[in-house]
C-alpha cells in the first residue's frame, strides 16, 4: 500500500512540475504581435479603422492574459495560445481590409480627378446647340422649390438659364441670363440636378450650350 502512494504522490509531483514549467508560445505570441504592426503599417488605421481596433482589442486580450501568466507558480499557456492565434488571424485581417480599402480609395480618387478634369475640359469650348448640333433631350427633371418669400411677396415669373451640358449629360455650369431675383436661386439649385441624354458630334460626346426657362406660378 505504501508503495502505491508513494507512486501516486510521485506521479503527481511529476504533474505538477510538468504544468509549472510548460513555456509561453512565444513563436506564435511574436507572429500575432508581427501581423498587427504590419497592419498599423499599412495604414489600417485609416482604412481598415474597425478591422484594426479588433485587432488591437486582440493583442490587448492576448497581453493581459501573458501578463496573468506571469503571475502564477502553476502556468498554463493553452488559453494563450489560442488568444495568439486569434490575434494573429485578426491582424491578418486588418492588413487585408488596408489594403482593399486603399485600392478602393485610389480608384475613387482617380475616377474624381478623371471627372474633374473631363468637367474642366467640357467647360473649355462648349458648344452651342442649334443647326446640326440637336439639343439633348431631358432624362432627369427636378422641380424647383418655390421660396417661400416669394410666395407670401406673391412673386410669380419666369427665370431665363443659360445652362452648360457636359458630355455626360448632367449639368456642370448654369448661370441666369434673365433674373427674377426672389426665384433665381430657387431656379438655379433646380436646373443644376437636371440629366440630359449625352450630344453627339461626330460621334464623339461634347458639351453643349442650351437656354432653358424655369416657371413659377402661383
Amino acid at each position: 500500500m505504501r508503495v502505491i502512494v508513494r507512486l501516486g504522490a510521485i506521479a503527481l509531483g511529476l504533474a505538477i512540475t510538468v504544468t509549472g514549467c510548460a513555456s509561453p508560445p512565444n513563436a506564435d505570441v511574436d507572429a500575432a504581435k508581427a501581423a498587427i504592426d504590419r497592419a498599423a503599417t499599412d495604414r489600417a488605421g485609416q482604412y481598415a479603422a474597425e478591422s484594426l481596433k479588433a485587432a488591437q482589442d486582440a493583442r490587448a486580450a492576448l497581453d493581459a492574459e501573458l501578463k496573468a501568466q506571469e503571475g502564477k507558480w502553476f502556468k498554463s499557456y493553452d488559453k494563450t495560445k489560442e488568444l495568439a492565434v486569434a490575434a494573429k488571424a485578426a491582424g491578418d485581417k486588418a492588413e487585408a481590409d488596408a489594403v482593399a480599402g486603399k485600392e478602393k480609395a485610389d480608384a475613387v480618387a482617380i475616377k474624381e480627378k478623371a471627372d474633374a478634369a473631363a468637367r474642366a475640359k467640357a467647360r473649355i469650348a462648349p458648344v452651342r446647340v442649334g443647326g446640326h448640333i440637336k439639343a439633348p433631350t431631358k432624362i432627369k427633371d427636378v422641380k424647383p422649390v418655390y421660396p417661400a418669400i416669394a410666395q407670401s411677396a406673391r412673386v410669380a415669373g419666369v427665370v431665363t438659364i443659360e445652362a452648360t451640358i457636359g458630355f455626360d449629360g448632367k449639368v456642370i455650369d448654369a448661370k441666369v441670363v434673365r433674373s427674377s431675383p426672389l426665384l433665381d436661386q430657387a431656379a438655379l439649385d433646380a436646373v443644376r440636378q437636371w440629366e440630359y441624354t449625352p450630344t453627339l458630334l461626330n460621334g464623339v460626346p461634347v458639351s453643349v450650350l442650351v437656354t432653358v426657362t424655369v416657371n413659377f406660378t402661383r
